[in-house]
């Protein structure tokens, strides 16, 4: 895989000409930021890609900062390592913004992923397709991650009502406890499509789950005709995924701000 074509592609396909991430959303060019607005707080609501340099940024920052806070919206800076201009994070500091830990953009054929899925005694696949599915999905979460599950919980059951064929979500079973939970995000017409969650409970980490929940979803997704999957990766599921045949691109860190006063 030619990793600098790729990541070429992703910036064109995923960034700059970025579908919406779900039903209301809207996407749209600003001079030279892209940004997606969501039809309210629960979506997301960002800037996906930027093409500035040290004489534009600091306007086209405070341009984005006007159009979020006058719709009452937190909203998140998707930065990566080879934005420009050099200092986009010291200036998005600067503006207010507050930096989240760095994530590893990683992508992989889907041709050359392993699709066996090999779970632990006791544990099954169930698919998330209605309410009940996705408020387990919500507890699988909050279990791996210790945080507030509300927001995802609203963005996955949007999907599944408006837009169900968008996404593919599962959740780990260890008969009634849900123990890890994990969706994937299809983008029509850009060769891609994005992994999310695998965050796995604290007594169930070690055993293969999260491994195995990449093979699921790595079989639908060539099911499905998908060239190339993404995944922002944490430092925990950075290993796991470079075993599994994943490439590293770059670093992503969001910059995050959020409604003051």
């Amino acid at each position: 895989m030619d990793l600098e074509a790729v990541r070429a592609e992703f910036d064109l396909r995923m960034r700059r000409d970025a579908p919406p991430d779900g039903p209301g959303s809207v996407v749209e060019r600003v001079g030279d930021v892209v940004r997606q607005t969501g039809p309210d707080a629960d979506s997301w609501n960002g800037v996906v890609w930027s093409g500035l340099d040290s004489a534009t940024a600091d306007a086209a920052i405070a341009g984005e900062v006007r159009h979020f806070t006058a719709l009452n919206r937190e909203f998140e800076w998707k930065l990566y390592a080879h934005d420009r201009p050099a200092d986009l994070a010291d200036r998005l500091v600067a503006a207010g913004f507050t930096p989240e830990p760095p994530e590893t953009l990683m992508v992989a054929e889907v041709r050359s992923l392993p699709t066996e899925v090999r779970l632990p005694a006791g544990v099954e696949l169930r698919p998330v397709t209605d309410a009940a599915g996705v408020a387990l999905m919500t507890r699988a979460h909050e279990a791996a991650f210790g945080e507030d599950g509300s927001r995802i919980h609203q963005q996955v059951l949007n999907r599944l009502t408006d837009d169900p064929d968008s996404l593919a979500a599962v959740v780990a079973m260890a008969g009634d406890e849900p123990v890890c939970a994990a969706r994937m995000e299809f983008c029509p017409g850009t060769g891609f499509a994005s992994l999310w969650g695998g965050g796995t409970a604290p007594a169930w980490r070690g055993r293969g789950i999260y491994r195995a929940l990449v093979a699921h979803r790595a079989g639908i997704a060539a099911a499905r005709g998908v060239r190339l999957l993404q995944v922002d990766a944490s430092d925990d599921s950075r290993p796991i995924l470079q075993r599994l045949g994943f490439a590293a691109l770059t670093t992503t860190t969001p910059h995050v701000y959020g409604l003051h006063g």
